[in-house]
């Protein structure tokens, strides 16, 4: 059983923030059909890096989906996509503001027809504003919404964050957005429409840097990998590498003193307390950078861990998979994926006890179920599917 068994989700989303949403809702079990472009698909078919031809970013992102190509700048094809629309839960587009209704398929449109479908928009600034109409990408996002500027060393330049979180933040707020209205849905029998921004989602992240700034009027800076309340709580180098140590606790700071026999430091006034060590943290930074030198990551890994003080190795992507916790959790998991055979996919971390999320298949050809979606919910022929195609219309 699935916990979203029986919801339809009809997915014109491309790249990443649409995409991402609904492969989330399609790992807790619902049915989700993309709607691809006629002979090129989504556009991130062509991002490298390709395995047998095929891009691992599209498949990625997009296990589990069905795929049909439909030609939306004609009506016949227009008006196929609606009666696809009539027959589901969900529209998720991540078109800019307007495109969906210069083709017929707007929210307005497609909810007079099921009132009881949910229409999500997932777009760089929102439907309203001064920025509504702007291109947006992960990057320009990330700056506008505040995470550029606080991220990367002290006094250097500022540093996009090494995924693409402006995309996934979207994603998953989306993801929670249909998720509420789904429920809401219950109640009153009614669907809704989901303004969601790339922007608005970034702004909300960024909750801490905006309360502290309120709180204090000071404009937060990057940090390097310090923590902004709590010290130490940073990554420092060791003999042969690099370790996080997070303390944050006043026990956890006497502990980590007494059980490595640091006399001075444990006794210093400047480190005593949690204020205490925030208000003093280059000193304390000078102090530790020396002591985590005298070790190798592995060693003070066994040493810290032994004493209970939060800490982990700086890994690196081919380490995080293969990581005993990781593989632990099943959180990387074969699958068979057309034209490859078994795949690598990141595992939904949604560990529900009776309807977990997870990863169900690979990820589908350009078109693979064109003919059976057409078919099965709109009662289409094979002489019918044929003359469209013929039309240039799927």
């Amino acid at each position: 059983m699935s916990a979203l068994k029986g919801i339809r989700v009809l997915d014109f989303s491309r790249v990443l923030a649409g995409p991402y949403s609904t492969m989330i809702l399609s790992d807790l079990g619902a049915e989700v059909i993309k709607v691809e472009r006629m002979k090129k698909g989504d556009l991130s078919r062509d991002s490298v890096p390709f395995v047998n031809g095929q891009s691992a970013y599209f498949i990625s992102v997009n296990r589990g989906k069905k795929s049909i190509t439909l030609n939306l700048k004609e009506p016949e094809g227009q008006d196929v996509a609606a009666r696809l629309a009539d027959r589901s839960d969900i529209v998720v587009e991540n078109f800019r503001p307007g495109v969906m209704d210069r083709l017929g398929l707007g929210a307005e449109t497609l909810r007079k027809r099921n009132p009881r479908l949910i229409y999500a928009s997932v777009t760089g600034f929102g439907q309203t504003g001064p920025y509504a109409q702007r291109p947006a990408y992960d990057l320009i996002l990330q700056s506008m919404g505040g995470l550029v500027s606080i991220t990367g060393e002290r006094g250097g330049e500022p540093v996009r964050a090494g995924y693409s979180i402006g995309d996934l933040a979207a994603s998953v707020w989306a993801s929670v957005g249909m998720l509420a209205a789904l429920y809401e849905r219950e109640q009153s029998g009614m669907g809704q429409r989901l303004d969601l921004s790339m922007l608005d989602a970034q702004v909300a992240f960024c909750e801490n840097a905006i309360a502290r700034y309120f709180a204090t009027g000071k404009t937060p800076e990057p940090l390097g990998s310090r923590h902004p309340l709590s010290a130490p709580f940073q990554v420092f180098s060791t003999a042969d590498g690099h370790i996080a140590v997070a303390i944050v606790q006043d026990e956890e700071w006497g502990r980590f003193c007494r059980e490595l026999r640091l006399k001075d430091l444990g006794k210093d006034e400047r480190f005593l307390a949690r204020s205490d060590r925030h208000h003093n943290r280059d000193a304390l930074e000078t102090a530790l950078t020396e002591l985590f030198r005298t070790r190798s990551t592995e060693e003070w890994l066994d040493v810290l861990t032994a004493i209970e003080i939060p800490c982990g190795p700086v890994n690196t992507i081919d380490k995080v998979v293969a990581d005993p916790q990781v593989r632990h959790r099943k959180m990387v998991v074969e699958r068979e994926q057309a034209g490859i055979g078994d795949y690598p996919f990141v595992n939904s971390p949604l560990r529900l006890d009776r309807t977990p999320g997870r990863v169900e298949r690979g990820a589908p050809g350009l078109g693979e179920h064109t003919e059976s979606v057409l078919e099965e919910l709109l009662g289409m022929g094979r002489e019918e599917i044929a003359a469209l195609r013929e039309r240039g219309i799927v």
